[in-house]
């Protein structure tokens, strides 16, 4: 599926009153799931201990 197409669909699933930032806010999220998505299969995440560990730093703090 392309991206068109993509945004295309997001935006038929929103209700008939979505607002313009309604419509942008909807797009920004897919977009940035995708962009996350997209860098996890090239390798580049967090490994979940790491993420443990800097959660457990910022409560302790």
């Amino acid at each position: 599926m392309t991206t068109k197409q993509i945004a295309i669909r997001t935006i038929e699933q929103l209700p008939e009153n979505a607002s313009w930032e309604d419509i942008q806010e909807r797009i920004n999220f897919i977009a940035g799931v995708r962009k996350g998505l997209k860098e996890l299969d090239e390798g580049r995440g967090i490994p979940h201990d790491r993420v443990q560990e800097e959660f457990a730093e910022w409560l302790t703090d």
